[in-house]
């Protein structure tokens, strides 16, 4: 089939259409929808590499001035012999991997890079890779779609495709080839399309729990990601959710352990294509260290902003680098560049839940702790049973207007789209409505806020908690990240004791749970012993009336297992991440109930196998 369509292709001259083996893969198109200017021009690269064969068939002209004319797979369809299509052999050196599941459709994605004595003297040349995709683990009788594709060195050899004409809410597995050796093949991945809106919450995911794995935070040289491959082996999740901080731009020092970062403080795309290449190899990381709208902690677009940088970059064309890459190395759809490189969606799976996932960290976000606009160290000493000593940095400007209310951690339109998908979820019935972003959103408060999470934009978090109260708008779970420690707490207005009750939980209007890091350090303390960092966890619990369970020592991850009378959170501690390992244990499970919008009492059972609860028993 493929040879018939290519020969088609050349013998009507149609260049355009000659490019649909680069067309389909994703990774060639530009990531931004609406800005088609920012993909790459496959009609250019389909004439360099006709112009190459061409090349290479140059000799062909005869003694009697008769010049043949061969293009690509004139030779009977047997890729092997084809000048233009390499055919030295493929490793499939990042396995696989899928993403974005539709009802109907997901994006399946793999990496391809050439391998032999002989490596391809031209860069012209494009590496053909098939893909099949059945409803069985077997890979037996006819694939529910496949394809070929290309792929070639201008993408850094990834190859993204979108399999179609799925069934909602099913099962599927998947496999690459080599085109033109069929025996090089990839691992089969599995993957899933997701219910559509209108299934009724007991049939989603055939009437079994839907379960989700959150992670957040995976910086390579702090230890090796050992949590996804627990959640993977040891769990039932059929959804992982990144919150955050997929990948880290520093280098740190991991060498100790086996974990050198490569290259340098990321700058360009080559930058960004090393650093996912090498974080995928452990195998979804943020653009740059506290970002917000017009910079990051390290860099903006002045003069002056661009020198802070190591790299020397400006912080807009960090940025575009970064998207540009992340949108080759990740099974993810196009973003909106028309506004501000939205990534903000909703999914509606069945009736049982809307999985809204925001971005509070660039979407013109206000300014937030940049290390240089915060204040001097206040040094803070805790009656600590090793009389150890913390510092807390006084971020006195972003503290002072933390509650402006023209003060947005999201921006205006992403608050206003975000109040209206709650509502919406609510009127067409989903019993839970599950919120995915990156900062931990519950006031903690000692000795001083975390300005560069919700703490530090208070009237934003009012007015959610604000919307939440006035529409009734129950079963609201919120998914957090980002400070590298457990908490778990009620949703209610910071510390008002007046209309909740944080021994009963009543008056509460939903949960959060926030987790700790894949790898990145405690926010206790890098490497803090379990005994010390539940010292620390003490004075929060007593301090701040909403939370009820806070653990900083374990790195690790939490599921979220959801049916329609309960949701089930499960936090997992890593034992060990200095080497490649599954030793993990449960650290505690939390329990809600649907329509009671706080955590089940007593909380965690009584009891927990990390960190400290407010009411132990």
């Amino acid at each position: 089939m493929f040879s018939a369509l290519l020969a088609s292709f050349v013998l009507s001259g149609a260049l355009a259409g000659a490019t649909e083996l680069f067309d389909r893969n994703l990774a060639y198109s530009s990531p931004f929808v609406n800005a088609p200017h920012l993909s790459h021009n496959t009609r250019s690269l389909q004439a360099r590499h006709l112009e190459y064969a061409k090349r290479q068939l140059s000799d062909t002209e005869s003694s009697d001035g008769f010049k043949d004319e061969h293009y690509p797979t004139f030779y009977g369809g047997d890729f092997s012999s084809s000048p233009w299509i390499y055919n030295g052999g493929i490793n499939f050196t990042h396995s696989v991997a899928s993403g974005d599941p539709f009802h109907d459709s997901v994006l399946l994605w793999t990496r391809a890079v050439p391998v032999g004595p002989t490596l391809p003297s031209d860069v012209s040349i494009p590496i053909c890779v098939s893909f099949k995709i059945f409803d069985n683990a077997n890979l037996a009788g006819r694939p529910i779609d496949s394809g070929d594709a290309f792929t070639s060195y201008d993408v850094d050899f990834t190859l993204k495709v979108e399999a179609t004409n799925l069934k909602p809410d099913t099962h599927y597995w998947y496999q690459f080839a080599d085109c033109t050796n069929p025996k090089t093949v990839s691992p089969v991945g599995s993957t899933r399309t997701i219910s559509t809106p209108d299934t009724p919450a007991h049939l989603v995911n055939g009437g079994k729990p839907i379960e989700l794995a959150v992670f957040s935070c995976s910086r390579y040289q702090d230890g090796y990601f050992n949590a996804y491959g627990v959640a993977a082996h040891n769990t039932s999740a059929d959804i992982f959710v990144h919150l955050g901080d997929y990948i880290y731009e520093s280098l740190g020092n991991g060498g100790k352990i086996g974990r050198k970062t490569l290259g340098r403080e990321l700058a360009t795309i080559a930058d960004y294509r090393l650093r996912l290449n090498q974080y995928r190899t452990d195998d979804d990381h943020e653009v740059a260290d506290q970002a917000w709208k017009a910079g990051t902690a390290n860099s903006n677009d002045s003069s002056v902003g661009c020198s802070f940088s190591k790299s020397g970059a400006c912080f807009t064309d960090r940025k575009l680098a970064a998207v540009r890459a992340y949108h080759e190395w990740m099974p993810i759809r196009q973003v909106d560049p028309d506004d501000k490189l939205r990534i903000w969606r909703n999914f509606q799976i069945g009736k049982l839940l809307d999985l809204t996932m925001l971005d509070t960290r660039q979407y013109d976000r206000d300014i937030t702790d940049l290390y240089y606009n915060t204040g001097k160290p206040i040094d803070i000493i805790l009656s600590l049973a090793n009389h150890s000593r913390i510092f807390a940095w006084a971020s006195e400007f972003i503290d002072s207007i933390a509650d402006e209310p023209s003060r947005s951690l999201m921006g205006f339109p992403q608050e206003s789209w975000f109040f209206d998908t709650l509502t919406a979820s609510k009127q067409r019935g989903a019993i839970w409505r599950v919120v995915g972003q990156q900062i931990v959103f519950t006031q903690l408060n000692e000795s001083g806020f975390d300005v560069d999470a919700w703490d530090g934009y208070r009237a934003n978090r009012a007015r959610v908690l604000d919307h939440l109260y006035d529409n009734k708008i129950s079963n609201t779970i919120i998914l957090s990240g980002d400070s590298h420690a457990n908490w778990v707490s009620d949703l209610a207005r910071p510390n008002d004791t007046t209309t909740y009750n944080p021994t009963t939980g009543a008056g509460a209007i939903g949960v959060e749970f926030a987790g700790t890091a894949v790898t990145s350090s405690s926010a206790f303390g890098a490497g803090i012993l379990p005994a010390a960092a539940d010292v620390f966890s003490q004075q929060y619990v007593h301090v701040n009336e909403d939370l009820q369970w806070s653990e900083g020592s374990y790195r690790g991850f939490f599921t979220l297992r959801l049916d329609t009378q309960t949701a089930t959170a499960t936090y997992y501690a890593m034992r060990n991440i200095s080497t490649a390992n599954l030793d993990a244990f449960a650290s505690a499970t939390f329990v809600v109930e649907a329509g009671a919008n706080k955590l089940s009492r007593p909380v965690a059972g009584g009891k927990v196998q990390a960190g400290v609860l407010k009411v132990q028993g």
